[in-house]
């Protein structure tokens, strides 16, 4: 599906993680679909700095903006920057998530808490400040009929267990009821807040997944649908879920995931 190039126009949109994989393709069509958009990174401004080029090059407009998501100050910085650029910010895709992963019983602190402050409290962090700007700002009727939009990049780790991934599944389930309280707290303010729960996607950090066709046929047992997912799928459902053609639909989790979360494994004899 091909979204008008009007869909979003004049609202603009900060993509955490927006550099690379999911968030980079959500970033290039939220610019297809007429978003000015905010590529956020933590540690390599290359990337980011190329793909904002690139849809500037195209006719979008983009910037690049370095923020750790983990961090509060610098969660402050970055709105600040983004809403001196575009003048506000209607649309937070909060994609930014890591992985450190180890058995249960050899997982350290420091595994735990890292993939806990990116995946969950940077979520929280990004959350708030673009709740508090568009309260500040209010509905714009003739930009969108909600005063802002807030979706969470989840996983189908939200609700499926996932042995020697414990920070990361504890983080996505985190993520599930933050998204959820976060929208019955802000609905009657006309900001709307859900979640997209990705399956297995073709993206680098999966790349052994999938890369060979033995693997691919191994992963594909956990897929009804037949095919692994690319992140334009990924991408797609956020355009719509950051436009009006969603307005009703608030506080839900969007599984985009071939059928993964059927627990194929039942389909016979179970």
């Amino acid at each position: 599906m091909t979204y008008p190039s009007d869909l979003l126009k004049g609202q603009s949109a900060l993509v955490t993680g927006g550099s690379s994989g999911i968030g980079e393709a959500i970033a290039r069509y939220l610019a297809k679909a007429g978003a000015a958009v905010a590529i956020n990174y933590n540690s390599s401004p290359e990337p980011a700095q190329k793909l904002a080029d690139t849809i500037q090059t195209e006719g979008g407009r983009a910037i690049a903006v370095k923020a750790n998501v983990s961090q509060e100050d610098d969660v402050k910085a970055m709105f600040s920057q983004v809403c001196q650029e575009f003048g506000t910010i209607d649309i937070l895709i909060n994609n930014s998530g890591i992985q450190k992963d180890a058995p249960f019983l050899d997982m350290t602190l420091e595994q735990w808490n890292q993939v806990i402050a990116v995946n969950l409290t940077g979520q929280f962090l990004c959350a708030r400040e673009a709740a508090q700007e568009f309260l500040r700002r209010g509905i714009r009727p003739e930009i969108s009929s909600a005063a802002g939009k807030i979706i969470s990049i989840s996983s189908v780790h939200e609700v499926i267990p996932w042995a020697g991934h414990v920070n990361y599944a504890a983080s996505k389930g985190g993520v599930s009821l933050l998204m959820k309280s976060i929208a019955q707290e802000l609905a009657p303010y006309n900001i709307r807040v859900n979640s997209i729960a990705p399956g297995a996607i073709k993206t680098a950090i999966n790349r052994p997944a999938w890369e060979t066709p033995e693997a691919e046929a191994e992963l594909l047992k956990l897929i009804p649908y037949g095919r692994v997912g690319e992140v334009d799928d990924i991408a797609k459902a956020a355009v719509w879920l950051a436009s009006d053609e969603s307005d009703y639909v608030h506080g839900t989790t969007l599984f985009v995931d071939g059928g993964m979360t059927l627990y194929p494994e039942f389909a016979e004899g179970g």
